[in-house]
């Protein structure tokens, strides 16, 4: 092998790797702000991860890693502040999510599918702004084909579920969303995921019961 062919492969390899340490230290940042920080800091936590992740992926945007979890928190950082200002924030956090997809709609296990999901069944409708439940069912359904165990499109879809009234599905998804297997790295992020699963079942588990 010519000795550029090696030093490109070389260099090829070492984006590679620092691209998943960005990501992992993105995830694992909003994980902590998410779930253990100060509600009154978190607009700005939020804000601050924000600029962090448009710089790495400036310096990487075909990433679809990256772009995914751009998406992610830049819709985190609209929830957070609220007002007219989000829904343009959303407007962005969809076209990075829709770009992962153009790129690699297998990333991450497919979870640019299932923030876009997530993303459709959470902003408002016409005419204030893009929301669309038909989306919702069929961006999560696709997560769902490409990640069936996986913790956060299981309980997305039953989140969106009992948004819609559908108890019994709704169960059934956040049932195997509680016993999803744990991800590397994550340990912040999934007990805080399971405490959102456990109070999510609790409120389906009352309307099940109310309907007998």
């Amino acid at each position: 092998m010519k000795l550029r062919n090696v030093l490109l492969l070389v260099l090829s390899m070492f984006a590679s790797l620092t691209s998943r340490a960005d990501v992992t230290s993105l995830a694992q940042s909003w994980d902590e702000i998410t779930y253990q920080r100060d509600p009154a800091t978190r607009e700005q936590a939020l804000n601050a991860l924000t600029e962090r992740a448009h710089a790495e992926l400036t310096a990487a945007p075909d990433d679809p890693a990256l772009l995914i979890w751009y998406g992610i928190i830049v819709s985190s950082y609209a929830g957070e502040k609220g007002g007219l200002g989000a829904l343009g924030l959303c407007k962005e956090a969809r076209a990075s999510l829709e770009l992962a997809i153009d790129h690699d709609p297998t990333a991450l296990n497919g979870s640019a599918f299932t923030s876009l999901g997530t993303l459709y069944y959470k902003v408002p409708g016409w005419p204030i702004g893009f929301g669309s439940d038909k989306k919702a069912r069929e961006y999560l359904t696709k997560a769902l084909d490409l990640n069936p165990t996986g913790i956060d499109p299981n309980y997305f879809m039953g989140d969106f579920l009992f948004g819609q009234g559908e108890y019994g599905h709704a169960r059934t998804y956040l049932t195997t969303a509680l016993n999803a297997p744990d991800r590397p790295g994550r340990s912040v992020g999934d007990a805080g995921r399971r405490a959102e699963i456990r109070a999510l079942l609790a409120k389906v588990d009352q309307k099940l019961g109310d309907a007998h």
